[in-house]
């Protein structure tokens, strides 16, 4: 396997990437999780702000776990190209996820 340097998203302003570019590897993965955990964050507060029925976030479905509070939203990640259900939800300024399994179960 060939490794070459990323090219940067026309999304990403130069100042960034240029910081980006100054980290280690441990660090940018850290950016990296915090930058996923936020925009999953910012998609959720504007459905919710778009009007999606807040009641029906809060209702607790059957299977969600009872530790997983009803504010709660399943997300979907890709690991390793194969997708996972996670419930998300926020407590004070952290995000807190919780594992719920594989989008098809067959994986």
């Amino acid at each position: 396997m060939s490794y070459s340097e990323p090219t940067i998203p026309p999304e990403v302003p130069g100042e960034l990437a240029a910081l980006l570019d100054e980290c280690n590897a441990e660090t940018l993965r850290s950016i990296a999780k915090y930058a996923d955990a936020l925009a999953e964050y910012q998609e959720r507060e504007k459905r919710i702000n778009e009007g999606e029925d807040e009641e029906t976030a809060r209702e607790h479905p059957e299977d969600m776990p009872e530790d997983v509070p009803t504010k709660a939203t399943l997300t979907e990640k890709e690991i390793n190209g194969n997708r996972y259900y996670y419930w998300q939800w926020r407590e004070g300024d952290k995000i807190k996820s919780q594992y719920k399994g594989p989008v098809n179960p067959s994986e």
